[in-house]
C-alpha cells in the first residue's frame, strides 16, 4: 500500500499564505501603523486605527481564499487514490488454502492469486497461468489503450521498459481476463505506481512567473519605500524641535517619523494581493468546471505563460473508450461482369462507418453516409451474433457519473457497444432506461442461443471461439464462433460469407482481403482489426476435447470468414480544435505516451499535431530511441519532437528537465 500523503495542518497552510514579500510588507506597514495609532495623541485617535485594520482584514481574507482552495483540492485529490487494492489473496505456509488480507500486509516473496476484476495489490511475477490466457489492462500506468496478453516466461531483454515486461502484473493495474499465481516483487513506493509518487514527492517546487515578478516588485518596492522614508526623515530633522511639537526633539521625531510611514503605506498597493487570489480563485473556479483540480492558485497564472504542454495521449486526447468506427463484410462477385469460370476478378467488399466515439450504446450503422438497418442485412445479422456471443465483456449505467462504463476487455466491450448500435433484432429502444439500454440487443442476441463451452484466446492460434446452439431449434445444429486476428483466422477459412450464401477463398481472395486489413491498421487511423468467422458444421460437443488447449486450433478449421471489424481509442472531439488554437497563441503540443509508435502517430495525425503527409523523422521518438541519444543529442530532439512514445514516466521527467533548461514553462496535462 502507498503511504498515505499526511495533509498540512490549517496552521501551515495560513502561514504559507503569507509567505509573500508584497505580503510581508504589507504586513509590516500594519503592524508599525497600529503600533503609531495607539501612541497617537489627537481627539480623534480612534481614526489611526482604521488602516492597518483594513490592511489586516484584507491579508485575512486573502488567506481565507488561499487555504480554502487548497482544502478543496486535497480532498479532491485524496479521491483519486481509488487505483490502490484493498485486498490481496495470498497462499502462506501457516494457513491452508487461499486467505484474504489487506494488501498493506504483502511483502516480497508473498505468492498471491489473482483473477478477472482483481486490481493487482503489489507489482507480480508471474509464475503460473491456471486460465488459457491473462490479460491486463494497465492504461493507468502505461497509458496503452487495449489490455495486454501476459505470460509467464522470462524476458531476456534487461532494458525493457514496462510496457514489454510481459511477465509482470503492475500495482493498481486491472486484470482484465484470465487467472494466475504470482509472486510479490515490490511493494509500496517500491512499485512502478509507488515510484511515480516518489517522483511527485521529491519534484522541487518552483516559483510561478507570477510569484516570481511579484517578488522582484516586492524587492523593488520595499527599496524604495525604504528610501523614501529615510529622505522624508532625514530632511525634516531641521524641524523636529519646532514649536508645533512642543519644542521636544523627540515629539518632532516621532511625528515624521509616522508622516514617513503613512508615506509608505499609501506607496503600497494594498489591494493587489487581494486582487491577485480573488482573479486566480475565479480561474480556479471556471478549470474545476473542466474537471480540472488546481492545488496552488499561482500554477493558475502558469498556463497563462505555457510555452510547451506535454500531453498524454490515453484519455486525455483519446477517450480511452475503444471504439469500433468501420467494419466490411462481402458481397459478389457480379456475374454479369465476370468473366466465365472466374468467380473472383469482380470480388467486393461491403463497407461501413459506425458513429460514435465512446461506451455510450448510441450510434448508427452507415453506408456511404446513408443509415443501414442492419437487421435487413444476412451479413450484418450473423457478425453481430458473432460479437455478442463471442464475448465476456458488457456495458453497465453509471448512474452516479451518468456514463456508461465497460465491464471486461476493453476490445471486447468495443463489439458489445457496437451490437447495441447495429440492433439486429429491433429492440424497441423508446421504452427502455439508461440501465437497459446498455445491453439490450446483447441480451437480445444472446437469449436467443445457448452457450456450450469457450475456447479462450491462446498465443499460438490468436483466436477465442465459441460452440452455441440456437433455442428453439429441433434439429440442434450448433455453430462455432471464432474471432481473432486477421491473418490467423484468414489461414483457416475457406470460405467468406456472402448475402446469398458462401463463396469459395483462393489464394487471391485472402491476399485482396488482407490489404484491405493492412489500409484499415496502416496511415491515419492505424484501427485494430479483428476478424469474425463461424464453423458452420462442428463437430457434436461431446467430441471436443477441452483439457487441452492444443487441440483448439484443429478445431478452428474450415471456417467462414463473415467479416472484418476496426476499432480505435478515438480522438476526443474537442482536442483537434485545442491544438489549431494552442498553435495559433504559439505554444508547442508534445505527446508523451505508453502507447506504441504507429498509434500514436496515427491519433497525431488526426488531431493535426502532425499533417496528413507529414514526414515524423527527427519528430517522433520511442523510450528506448531516445534513451539511446547522448545529452546534446536528447536536447536537440526534445527541441524538435512532437512525439514521444512507448515511454515510462521517467523519460517524462527528462523531457520536462530538457524543455526547463532551455527556459520553456511546460505544463504536463494528463
Amino acid at each position: 500500500e502507498l503511504p498515505r500523503e499526511e495533509g498540512k495542518p490549517l496552521w501551515k497552510l495560513v502561514l504559507e499564505q503569507f509567505d509573500d514579500l508584497l505580503v510581508k510588507i504589507l504586513l509590516v506597514a500594519a503592524v508599525i501603523s497600529f503600533v503609531l495609532a495607539l501612541f497617537e495623541d489627537s481627539v480623534d485617535s480612534t481614526t489611526a486605527f482604521v488602516e492597518p485594520l483594513v490592511i489586516l482584514l484584507i491579508l485575512i481574507l486573502n488567506a481565507i481564499v488561499g487555504v480554502w482552495q487548497e482544502r478543496d483540492a486535497e480532498s479532491a485529490i485524496e479521491a483519486l487514490k481509488e487505483y490502490e487494492s484493498d485486498d490481496a489473496k495470498v497462499i502462506r505456509q501457516n494457513q491452508k488454502g487461499i486467505q484474504r488480507i489487506k494488501a498493506k500486509f504483502l511483502v516480497p516473496g508473498d505468492i498471491v492469486e489473482v483473477s478477472v476484476g482483481d486490481k493487482v495489490p503489489a507489482d507480480i511475477r508471474i509464475i503460473k497461468i491456471i486460465s488459457t490466457t491473462l490479460r491486463a489492462d494497465q492504461s493507468v500506468l502505461t497509458g496503452e489503450s487495449v489490455s495486454v496478453l501476459k505470460h509467464s516466461d522470462r524476458i531476456p531483454d534487461s532494458k525493457a521498459v514496462n510496457q514489454d515486461k510481459k511477465n509482470i502484473l503492475f500495482s493498481g493495474t486491472n486484470i482484465a481476463s484470465g487467472r494466475c499465481y504470482g509472486i510479490v516483487v515490490a511493494t509500496g513506493l517500491e512499485t512502478e505506481i509507488g515510484k511515480i509518487r516518489n517522483q511527485i514527492m521529491q519534484t522541487e517546487q518552483e516559483k510561478t512567473p507570477l510569484t516570481q515578478k511579484l517578488d522582484e516588485f516586492g524587492e523593488q518596492l520595499s527599496k524604495v519605500i525604504t528610501l523614501i522614508c529615510i529622505a522624508v526623515w532625514i530632511i525634516n530633522i531641521g524641524h523636529f524641535n519646532d514649536p508645533a511639537h512642543g519644542g521636544s526633539w523627540l515629539r518632532g521625531a516621532v511625528y515624521y517619523f509616522k508622516i514617513a510611514v503613512a508615506l509608505a503605506v499609501a506607496a503600497i498597493p494594498e489591494g493587489l494581493p487581494a486582487v491577485i487570489t480573488t482573479c486566480l480563485a475565479l480561474g480556479t473556479r471556471r478549470m474545476a468546471r473542466k474537471n480540472a483540480i488546481v492545488r496552488s492558485l499561482p500554477s493558475v497564472e502558469t498556463l497563462g505563460c505555457t510555452s510547451v504542454i506535454c500531453s498524454d495521449k490515453t484519455g486525455t486526447l483519446t477517450t480511452n473508450q475503444m471504439t469500433v468506427c468501420r467494419l466490411f463484410t462481402f458481397f459478389g462477385p457480379d456475374v454479369n461482369q465476370t468473366p466465365a469460370g472466374d468467380l473472383t476478378s469482380n470480388f467486393l467488399f461491403d463497407e461501413y462507418e459506425v458513429t460514435g466515439s465512446k461506451y455510450a450504446p448510441e450510434g448508427e450503422v452507415l453506408k456511404r453516409g446513408e443509415k443501414v438497418v442492419c437487421a435487413q442485412n444476412k451479413c450484418l445479422v450473423e457478425l453481430a451474433n458473432i460479437c455478442a456471443l463471442c464475448n465476456d465483456s458488457a456495458l453497465e449505467y453509471n448512474a452516479m457519473k451518468n456514463a456508461y462504463e465497460k465491464v471486461g476487455e476493453a476490445t471486447e466491450t468495443a463489439l458489445t457497444c457496437l451490437v447495441e448500435k447495429m440492433n439486429v433484432t429491433t429492440v424497441d429502444k423508446s421504452v427502455l432506461n439508461k440501465q437497459e439500454l446498455a445491453m439490450a440487443c446483447n441480451y437480445s442476441i444472446t437469449n436467443s442461443f445457448t452457450k456450450h463451452f469457450t475456447m479462450e484466446f491462446s498465443r499460438d492460434r490468436k483466436s477465442m471461439s465459441v460452440y452455441v446452439t440456437p433455442r428453439g431449434d429441433v434439429s440442434n445444429s450448433g455453430k462455432l464462433f471464432v474471432k481473432g486476428a486477421p491473418e490467423s483466422i484468414l489461414d483457416r477459412c475457406t470460405h467468406m460469407r456472402i448475402p446469398d450464401g458462401t463463396l469459395l477463398l483462393n489464394s487471391h481472395m485472402k491476399n485482396e482481403i488482407l490489404r484491405k486489413v493492412a489500409t484499415y491498421a496502416t496511415g491515419r487511423e492505424t484501427m485494430r482489426c479483428l476478424a469474425l468467422a463461424t464453423v458452420d458444421n462442428p463437430a457434436a460437443v461431446s467430441t471436443f476435447k477441452l483439457n487441452d488447449s492444443s487441440n483448439f486450433k484443429d478445431y478452428e478449421t474450415n471456417m467462414t470468414l463473415v467479416g472484418i471489424v476496426g476499432m480505435l481509442d478515438p480522438p476526443r472531439p474537442e482536442v483537434a480544435e485545442s491544438i489549431r488554437l494552442c498553435k495559433r497563441a504559439g505554444i508547442r503540443v508534445i505527446v508523451i505516451t505508453g502507447d506504441n509508435k504507429a498509434t500514436a502517430e496515427s491519433i497525431c495525425r488526426r488531431i493535426g499535431l502532425f499533417e496528413e503527409h507529414e514526414e515524423t523523422e527527427g519528430k517522433s521518438f520511442t523510450g528506448r530511441e531516445f534513451d539511446d541519444l547522448s545529452p546534446e543529442e536528447m536536447s536537440a530532439a526534445v527541441r524538435k519532437a512532437k512525439l514521444f512514445a512507448r515511454v515510462e514516466p521517467a523519460h517524462k521527467s527528462k523531457i520536462v528537465a530538457f524543455l526547463q533548461a532551455d527556459n520553456e514553462v511546460s505544463a504536463m496535462a494528463r
